[in-house]
């Protein structure tokens, strides 16, 4: 099983870019999706969470700004960005629970992560 990120670019501030995470390999679910970015000596921060029902969370820096949403048919988690700033420059990076076909259990996943960079 593997996360694809992609979608990142530099954009000028106010701009808007949409990040995409899609899931491949033997999958037999995938429960919680989410978007977590880090930027330069920071630490990794929780962006936004979709689960499988539908159900939203934004971390306060983003809300209103930023909409997650899933296709299920597709395995892919996108990540629609808005009125960006230059403190949303970071490597975005999708992570998954995803159960494997033939195995019972839920297992967490980590893309390679994507680059967004908001100039002043």
């Amino acid at each position: 099983v593997q996360l694809q990120a992609s979608g990142g670019g530099l954009v000028q501030t106010g701009g808007s870019l949409r990040l995409s995470c899609a899931a491949s390999g033997s999958i037999d679910s995938i429960n919680t999706m989410a978007w977590y970015r880090q930027a330069p000596g920071k630490q990794r921060d929780l962006v936004a969470l979709i689960i499988s029902s539908g159900d939203t969370y934004y971390a306060n820096s983003v809300k209103g700004r930023f909409t997650i949403s899933r296709d299920n048919s597709k395995n892919t988690m996108y990540l629609q960005m808005g009125s960006l700033k230059p403190e949303d420059t970071a490597v975005y990076i999708c992570n998954a629970q995803i159960k494997r076909q033939r195995l019972g259990s839920y297992e967490d996943y980590w893309g390679q992560g994507t680059l967004v960079t908001v100039s002043s």
